[in-house]
């Protein structure tokens, strides 16, 4: 959301984002000609102004020569943020939103930008086009590659140590390899299982409900002593100060709030990288939250005819990294980033 603004509009909301207080047209003016060093008019940040107030980044206080602008939480959810400074500063010491944002959920309409929809569709259109000229018999075996790589990468950023050779040999010849525990193995034959429910029943995820979203993570966690449905008590992240919710009632209220939110969306690619987030945001399980959120999230894209992400290629820590600043910061943008290049991988290296 933070892309197409111009210089000025980027150095407008860099001042306003470190002001504790909104800040007048006159204070913006005279910042503008000292960080530039060059002659602004006052028309041209006024026209900035209105911009950035039609994207939802700042909101005015006030009219006429009294108005005053500050951020909004809108655009401190989509800001670019410079992922390797801020994991430099150790956990404890990061300032972050420590507890759930219950508003949250106004934040999140607005993901993706009008240009990176358009990228996002045409890709679409190429997959699309792709699956027409396969076989039956040859999309069956580019499915089955994908359902092979997602099942390894997602259980690798889990701890899972099955290499991705090893994952195929499992899936394909139903033959256990040696040095891995059972529950390792169960976690990959999870995987498929859950992901061969998700395509047979694609269409009911059309309309997301806490039940789907249960269905999935009982198959992904079965055989693994984790207790299904909602928790009942506290969860603790490792890497991090946030605590999600504990109360069972409040984590029902934001997983329904949730489901609606998805279901008023009117593109799968809104709708899937909503629940990828939120469910790792509200952790509503026991364990296997971000495994849950991931296949929800292809099962939406999915449901739409859109092309499920492999994440193949995703730096397991990057991947990490996105989910953290979520949890701290409420801020997508570098998850919007891995969620598009993912997306635009398994377009172009699967299907043909």
């Amino acid at each position: 959301m933070a892309n197409s603004l111009n210089k000025r509009q980027e150095q407008i909301l860099t001042f306003l984002g470190a002001a504790t207080v909104s800040v007048a047209v006159s204070e913006i003016f005279t910042y503008l000609q000292d960080k530039n060093l060059v002659a602004v008019s006052r028309m041209t940040v006024n026209r900035d102004l209105r911009g950035l107030k039609a994207r939802n980044y700042i909101e005015q206080l006030g009219s006429g020569r009294g108005a005053t602008y500050f951020q909004t939480p809108e655009y401190k959810a989509a800001r670019p943020i410079n992922v390797e400074e801020y994991f430099a500063v150790d956990p404890d010491k990061r300032k972050i939103q420590k507890s759930f944002n219950f508003d949250i959920f106004s934040l999140l309409g607005r993901i993706f930008t009008p240009t990176e929809l358009g990228v996002l569709e045409k890709l679409n259109v190429n997959y699309l086009q792709k699956l027409r000229k396969l076989s039956p018999a040859a999309l069956k075996k580019e499915y089955e590659r994908l359902v092979i790589e997602l099942s390894w990468k997602s259980s690798k950023i889990e701890g899972n140590t099955y290499s991705l050779l090893e994952t195929e040999f499992l899936l394909r010849e139903r033959i256990e390899p040696k040095g891995h525990t059972r529950e390792e193995t169960t976690m990959i034959l999870n995987h498929k299982i859950a992901l061969d429910y998700i395509r047979k029943h694609a269409s009911r995820f059309k309309k997301l409900d806490l039940r789907d979203i249960e269905n999935v993570h009982g198959l992904l966690i079965n055989g693994l002593n984790v207790k299904k449905n909602i928790r009942q008590g506290l969860v603790r992240i490792s890497g991090t100060a946030y605590r999600p919710l504990d109360n069972k009632f409040q984590i029902r209220e934001a997983v329904e709030k949730m489901c609606a939110l998805v279901n008023k969306q009117k593109n799968p690619f809104t709708k899937s990288m909503i629940a990828m987030i939120m469910i790792s945001y509200i952790q509503p399980f026991e364990d296997g939250n971000k495994r849950a959120s991931r296949l929800i999230g292809d099962a939406l894209l999915l449901a739409y005819a859109a092309c499920p992400l492999s994440f193949r290629s995703i730096d397991e820590l990057e991947y990490k990294k996105a989910i953290l600043l979520f949890y701290e910061q409420n801020n997508f943008k570098y998850f919007k980033d891995l969620f598009i290049g993912q997306f635009k991988f398994t377009v172009e290296n699967y299907f043909g």
